[in-house]
């Protein structure tokens, strides 16, 4: 999730665990540890594009990462702190990390909570950035913020912010399976021979849910919203996975396959060959789109090893999409 989201829970997790002892400190604290799984995005600074994207969401999202420096934090700042108890500090930052990864698991990207097993968990049922998730919590934590740490109220605006991104969260699920079956019966309606099918919110709302359908030899990718009264109409992309040659039997390559699980297409463009990440769809829902949130460009050096260069993206692009957005949220 967004990091306006992280911190909001994190402040939230800290205000439960330790707000009636230390106040307004436990929120500072919990948002602070809120933030920290993120800074594996250090990584991309000194790492290839390939390593970079294996660590995102790795150790620092694990349970191993919370449980082994939740007592190393718990001690550094029980050094300066009034509130010496090392336990209730090391429960607080505890919390503050586990919640981060669970939270980023609903998410396409997904994180590796039992790293170092190879598991992601990616549950889909939420964007990374989600106004119906956040901001009630964040009204309800600047509500408890402005209470006396010993006030019932501020226990019960935090709870309550909590219970219900929590709740929604659950809510999210409940959609995703409605979505689910409103694309499986489709597709059986449009005869349509499937291998895998995955769905997931588009930006910003869980109304407006796309689906990535792989085939033998393409991907279809469609969008329903649940104001649709029309047949789903479905983009048709050729996964061209001939195209790599001998690169596709390259360690590397084989690696940023790993990474988006397969739903890939390659492209070639003015003698240029792009790897295509389909997980996170295009910044356009109109039909056959190209321009793609994850486009690499791939280049080969010296020794015959790939390397991955991200498309820059275009901002108009981003701007364009939200109001596509707002046009397909309403049905087609």
């Amino acid at each position: 999730m967004d990091s306006l989201t992280q911190i909001v829970l994190g402040a939230a997790v800290g205000e439960a665990v330790l707000g009636r002892k230390i106040g307004n400190k436990a929120m500072l604290y919990g948002a602070i540890a809120g933030t920290i799984p993120d800074l594996d995005i250090i990584s991309s600074f000194f790492a290839d594009k390939v390593t970079a994207l294996e660590i995102h969401r790795g150790f620092t999202h694990s349970i191993f990462f919370s449980a082994l420096f939740a007592p190393i934090a718990a001690f550094i700042v029980s050094q300066f702190e009034a509130y010496k108890n090392k336990k209730d500090w090391s429960w607080l930052f505890f919390w503050a990390f586990i919640t981060h990864p669970l939270l980023d698991a609903q998410t396409t990207w997904g994180t590796q909570l039992f790293w170092p097993l190879d598991i992601r968990l990616a549950f889909k049922n939420i964007f990374v950035i989600d106004p119906l998730y956040t901001l009630p919590f964040l009204v309800f934590l600047i509500l408890a913020m402005r209470q006396k740490k010993t006030s019932k109220k501020r226990r019960f605006y935090n709870n309550c912010g909590l219970i219900i991104s929590s709740s929604y969260l659950i809510f999210t699920l409940i959609l995703k399976w409605i979505s689910y079956q409103t694309y499986t019966k489709e597709l059986a309606a449009q005869n349509i021979q499937y291998i895998e099918i995955e769905t997931k919110p588009t930006p910003l709302n869980t109304i407006l849910w796309t689906a990535n359908v792989e085939t033998d030899n393409a991907f279809l990718i469609g969008h329903a919203s649940f104001f649709d009264q029309n047949s789903i109409n479905f983009s048709r992309y050729p996964k061209n996975h001939h195209l790599l040659g001998d690169l596709i039997n390259h360690p590397k390559m084989k690696r940023m396959i790993a990474i988006s699980k397969g739903w890939y297409i390659i492209n070639k463009e003015k003698n240029n060959l792009y790897f295509n990440d389909l997980r996170f769809g295009a910044l356009s829902i109109k039909p056959n789109a190209t321009n793609f949130v994850f486009k690499y460009k791939i280049d080969v050096d010296d020794n015959g090893t790939p390397f991955f260069i991200e498309e820059p993206k275009n901002k108009q692009d981003g701007q364009k999409l939200l109001s596509e957005l707002w046009l397909r949220i309403k049905g087609n």
